[in-house]
């Protein structure tokens, strides 16, 4: 998953970022109402962790304009504001959730699965596709030969292919979807990964599919 948090506060900006890096995620840092803009106008992500008090101006304006522009990507508020009504207010703008300063790093992250599942259309911990079960809190696949343990990257690819089973997702997206901009990776990085999950589908219902030309789907074997 790829997460942009619009944070002013440096200290707490690299805490946030390092601990969703621990995890897997990509994470961009905006310090700025007009970083942050801009990182949303150029770049697709799956959650946004949005400070109020910013130094060029207020977040509730950044989240207006998100919902206006029809922009679906999921809204988190970091927020020091502890009043039902300040909160109420926040959720009336289009925020799906909001944690109030300062927070615990595990409900940060518990709310954080919990929106990224409603956006999902998935109430349940656990997918399955073709015999093979994903579990999101274990980070395991399971099938009949065995259960698999799985690697903060190879767990965030295999959220993205067992969300969308057939559809085809190339290399650059996967690298959108998996790295920040400060990661310097190359294409190969993703054929690493995809690789591995392979090895982990070996003798399952379930298989990663080149696309010629295209990139990588998820397939039920024949």
């Amino acid at each position: 998953m790829r997460f942009l948090l619009v944070e002013d506060n440096a200290q707490l900006a690299r805490a946030v970022c390092d601990r969703f890096a621990i995890d897997g995620h990509a994470i961009d840092h905006a310090s700025s109402l007009a970083d942050a803009i801009a990182f949303v106008d150029t770049t697709h992500y799956d959650l946004i962790l949005l400070d109020i008090m910013l130094p060029d101006g207020d977040g509730r304006d950044f989240l207006s304009r998100h919902r206006r522009a029809k922009n679906k990507t999921p809204v988190i508020v970091l927020t020091a504001r502890s009043q039902v009504s300040d909160r109420i207010s926040l959720l009336d703008l289009g925020a799906d959730d909001y944690v109030t300063k300062p927070f615990d790093f595990a409900e940060l992250e518990a709310r954080c699965r919990a929106v990224l599942r409603r956006q999902g259309g998935v109430a349940q911990n656990r997918i399955e596709f073709a015999g093979v079960v994903l579990d999101s809190l274990e980070a395991t696949l399971s099938a009949k030969n065995g259960t698999q343990n799985l690697r903060n990257r190879e767990f965030r690819l295999v959220e993205i292919f067992f969300a969308a089973p057939g559809q085809i997702f190339s290399k650059n997206h996967l690298m959108d979807r998996l790295f920040s901009l400060s990661d310097d990776v190359s294409e190969n990085a993703i054929e690493v990964y995809v690789g591995r999950l392979r090895k982990k589908l070996d003798g399952t219902g379930a298989q990663i599919e080149t696309v010629r030309s295209l990139g990588y789907r998820l397939v039920a074997k024949e």
